[in-house]
């Protein structure tokens, strides 16, 4: 690093607007590797028109709305980690720069001290006794010199302490930057896997006719609603009792504001919501900071049985914890569910249900 001031703080500034540049949400990186090896795409090909199989299509369908949904998922755990490690750069740069100006106030210090020690001739404190019209005041005066060569000392120790503390800062800024590069790639991967997902299912989606199309929404609907009627017919309705508090009523009505606001992966608002965007959206509306993403709610979160359940609860979805909604009372639930649909409230049971987490808890 330069020496000066003004080199240092243009390269803390430096630092700074890189991580700026990477740290802002929803930020596409290009590939390092601009002639990326093809992948193997999913078989889209649907067969003659007579033969059509819609409930095989909506299984597919399913299956690749979901590995969106994992990959989104790993889009928005690698976009926290780079916040946060972004953050963490700034102060690191913010520490070298006023390590570097104690640095250098502590060697002008030092250096008056030794001009000042030039200046008194350099002779032993013995000849300068001899040489003196007045011994008291020469005494008087090596008192104070013994005092400023001690406080020089502390000086020097102090100067080697900053610049002890400068490298270590430069190591851990260097370390924060190779994290930084790494989310930054898996936030790359994981956006081109998502775009592939989804332009997978479009691409078959496309292919149907229109009277297909709307059998198949029909076919989407009576499979959730089978769900749902086996989920209630366990009679789960009977024994959930519990009551929201304030603050899951706050959350409930921040996330049923929103809607028929449409799905967009890595949203979080205001105008859009992945998944998990709506639920620590609505939950941090309540004054509750909870996980982005719903794989890390599972994982944080305080886990309650279903039973036990009340509104405002988060119930996680899939044995990967890939997606998550918000119960709201009475076997309902809202959520963002997938690209091409808005948030929506449908039955708590309408997928597979991994568990339940309770924030605030």
């Amino acid at each position: 690093m330069g020496t000066g001031k003004r080199g240092l703080i243009t390269a803390a500034v430096t630092v700074v607007c890189a991580v700026t540049v990477l740290a802002v949400p929803g930020t596409a990186f290009a590939s390092p590797d601009p002639s990326p090896a093809p992948t193997t795409a999913p078989n889209l090909t649907l067969p003659p028109s007579h033969s059509k199989d819609l409930e095989e299509v909506r299984k597919k369908l399913d299956t690749l709305y979901h590995d969106a949904a994992v990959a989104t998922d790993a889009y928005n755990a690698a976009e926290e980690q780079a916040k946060t490690q972004s953050a963490e750069l700034v102060e690191l740069a913010k520490k070298i720069v006023k390590g570097r100006e104690k640095l250098a106030e502590l060697k002008n210090r030092a250096g008056a001290a030794a001009r000042s020690q030039y200046r008194s001739g350099g002779l032993p404190d013995e000849a300068q006794l001899l040489l003196s019209d007045d011994p008291g005041e020469f005494l008087d005066g090596a008192g104070r010199v013994i005092q400023g060569q001690r406080a020089t000392k502390g000086l020097l120790g102090e100067m080697t302490r900053t610049q002890q503390d400068l490298e270590q800062y430069a190591k851990d800024a260097s370390a924060q930057w190779q994290k930084l590069e790494v989310n930054r790639k898996a936030k790359a991967e994981a956006q081109k896997k998502i775009e592939k997902q989804i332009a997978a299912a479009e691409k078959l989606e496309s292919q149907l006719e229109k009277e297909e199309k709307e059998r198949l929404a029909q076919l989407q609907e009576q499979a959730a609603q089978q769900a749902q009627n086996a989920w209630l017919d366990t009679g789960v309705l009977d024994d959930i009792k519990g009551e929201a508090t304030a603050q899951g009523q706050k959350a409930i009505r921040y996330a049923t504001a929103q809607i028929g606001k449409p799905y967009v992966w890595g949203a979080e608002g205001p105008g859009s919501f992945d998944c998990s965007g709506l639920t620590s959206q609505a939950w941090a509306d309540a004054g509750v900071a909870i996980p982005r993403t719903s794989q890390e709610q599972w994982r944080q979160l305080k886990r309650v049985a279903v039973t036990d359940m009340r509104p405002g609860d988060l119930i996680i979805y899939f044995d990967d914890a890939s997606h998550v909604a918000m119960y709201v009372g009475d076997g309902t639930m809202v959520h963002a569910p997938r690209p091409g649909r808005t948030v929506t409230l449908a039955g708590a049971g309408s997928m597979p249900i991994l568990g339940v987490v309770r924030p605030g808890a």
